[in-house]
């Protein structure tokens, strides 16, 4: 393949573009505007190799995203350039809705003209593929029912409201002009690289440094935790052998509570890298003010993908967090400069459940 990837240097981003380059055969550019989530030590390998290139730009530039479809003759774009933090939405959500639905329709626009260019053949090759979120449906109550790829449409935060909207245009695209679309939404995703203000590096990092691991309201409020590489090898498959016109929803079958995921971080800490005289890191464990409109449950029903195209998670719940703890713990370089920079600690002192 050779695929566009926007949002290339971020967590998912480089995840993806780390697995297509297992494969000397593809070649992989990736877009990124390199904002405070994007990262080129995440792509460390990558640069330098003949079948890479990394563009810093914005997918709101058309002219831009035009060029380079055409230039390195791309044949998928895997286009997972997005704002991502909750919280970030609420305090500001005109961010959001530019790079998520302008940028969206950019793209969609811009691969629309370049593939009405291809040649038949080409044209049958092409596929756009939009990655979004499980939290487009809204929540769910703690009663074991799960999200499926036709579960309407009900975003809570002006994060999710925006990804809803670009998953529309993406299937707009599709159904007018005849765009070869695919669609994925995914769970919760965890795993080497997190941008430090997400949960998960949140707790493992702020354990080590002594301070609160605090945890919104009580706790409760449950997501399926998907590994990110086990994420990467859906998305290559779904653009690959997806079914034009369809979605896909991807997750790990790991439910846990935010309360519950704090702990385990905390026993494994407890176990590599013990505090001083006997104390544990889970006393360093408190409470604050909910999150508002914090959705409760978040859980995905992935038979689909496993029936028709064979995923299926590797990693359980367990092994990825162990290895993702171990990763931060022999990685400190990569989170130290992000930490350094200022903006990872920017909302220390709230617990952030993507």
């Amino acid at each position: 393949m050779r695929v566009l990837v926007t949002g290339g240097a971020g967590f998912i981003g480089s995840a993806v573009c780390r697995h297509l380059m297992e494969d000397p055969d593809n070649v992989v550019v990736v877009l990124d505007k390199l904002t405070y989530a994007g990262n080129l030590a995440s792509l460390a390998g990558l640069e330098g190799r003949r079948n890479f290139t990394f563009v810093r730009g914005d997918i709101c530039d058309g002219a831009l995203v035009s060029g380079l479809l055409a230039e390195h003759d791309i044949d998928h774009v895997m286009h997972l350039a997005a704002e991502t933090h909750v919280d970030r939405s609420i305090d500001g959500p005109g961010t959001f809705v530019e790079t998520n639905v302008v940028g969206t329709y950019v793209l969609l626009h811009a691969a629309l003209t370049y593939w009405q260019g291809l040649s038949p053949e080409g044209q049958k090759e092409f596929r756009f593929h939009h990655i979004s979120t499980d939290e487009v449906f809204g929540d769910l109550p703690f009663d074991g029912s799960l999200f499926s790829e036709t579960t309407p449409y009900a975003p809570s935060s002006p994060y999710s409201a925006s990804k809803a909207a670009s998953d529309h245009l993406a299937r707009a695209w599709h159904h007018t002009y005849g765009l070869p679309v695919v669609l994925t939404n995914c769970s919760n995703n965890y795993g080497p690289y997190h941008f430090p203000e997400k949960l998960i590096p949140l707790m493992i990092l702020s354990a080590l440094a002594e301070k609160p691991l605090p945890v919104y309201g009580t706790g409760s409020n449950v997501r399926d935790w998907l590994y990110v590489e086990d994420h990467a090898r859906a998305l290559a498959l779904v653009s690959a052998r997806g079914t034009v016109g369809e979605s896909y929803n991807i997750g790990g079958r790991a439910e846990c509570s935010n309360l519950e995921m704090v702990e385990a971080i905390c026993a494994l800490l407890d176990a590599r890298v013990p505090r001083a005289q006997g104390a544990l890191y889970g006393d360093l464990i408190s409470f604050v003010a909910d999150r508002p409109g914090h959705d409760r449950r978040y859980a995905m029903d992935i038979s689909k993908i496993e029936r028709e195209l064979g995923w299926t998670p590797v990693e359980t719940l367990e092994s990825g967090l162990g290895k993702t703890v171990d990763w931060y713990l022999a990685n400190a370089s990569w989170w130290r400069e992000l930490q350094h920079s200022g903006e990872a600690t920017a909302r220390r002192g709230k617990a952030l459940a993507s």
